[in-house]
């Protein structure tokens, strides 16, 4: 599939195009270049937008992630980043072009990024990722971050729910015993006990 008939792409460019334009208060030269930037395949001239100097985020979040689609190993630090970023929108695209770069690097960063207590504000889109991702990093990191989220005033209770899901979809059985613990949780509970269900019956 040509980038240009991507949803995540068509979607990200209409975002940053808004982004622009909303930023202004009118259509700048920006908007120009990101049009150009759009329609740009040479991974040459994207790698060059994503490492020069001065450019502006969304030049590089296009670059990143048209090298990541394309499965170009040199987006993998841009996309990290951005999905750690505090606007959620972004995580989502980059989670997206991870998933596709398919670099043996990413579920130990999405792990790392999920675990960082000091960044759990921004860990949901790791999460997910990681779930999708069903790499040996998976589960222990899902395991250790959903132990954290139990609390009931937990302000991060979506983090936990996304774990929840998360284990649920990967049956791994080491995930029961927390599990069990977030039944009682008044947000998480009837999430866990799907989640328990697909992990089939204790041995």
């Amino acid at each position: 599939m040509e980038i240009s008939e991507d949803p995540e792409f068509c979607s990200m460019i209409d975002r940053l195009r808004d982004e622009i334009v909303n930023a202004s208060g009118e259509v700048p030269e920006a908007f120009t270049e990101l049009t150009k930037l759009a329609g740009l395949t040479d991974a040459e001239e994207l790698h060059r937008v994503l490492t020069a100097p001065g450019q502006p985020l969304w030049a590089r979040e296009i670059a990143a992630y048209s090298l990541g689609v394309a499965g170009d190993p040199r987006a993998f630090e841009a996309l990290v980043l951005l999905l750690n970023h505090r606007d959620p929108e972004r995580c989502v695209t980059a989670a997206h072009a991870l998933v596709r770069l398919g670099d043996p690097r990413t579920a130990r960063a999405a792990a790392a990024l999920a675990t960082n207590e000091l960044r759990v504000a921004y860990a949901l889109l790791p999460v997910r990722l990681l779930a999708e991702l069903r790499a040996p990093e998976s589960a222990p990191a899902l395991i250790a971050v959903l132990g954290r989220r139990l609390g009931p005033d937990d302000p991060h209770w979506r983090v936990g729910l996304a774990c929840v899901e998360g284990l649920g979809a990967l049956g791994d059985p080491r995930a029961r015993a927390v599990l069990e613990e977030a039944l009682p949780h008044p947000r998480l509970g009837t999430a866990a006990a799907r989640s328990l269900h697909l992990l089939g019956p204790a041995d």
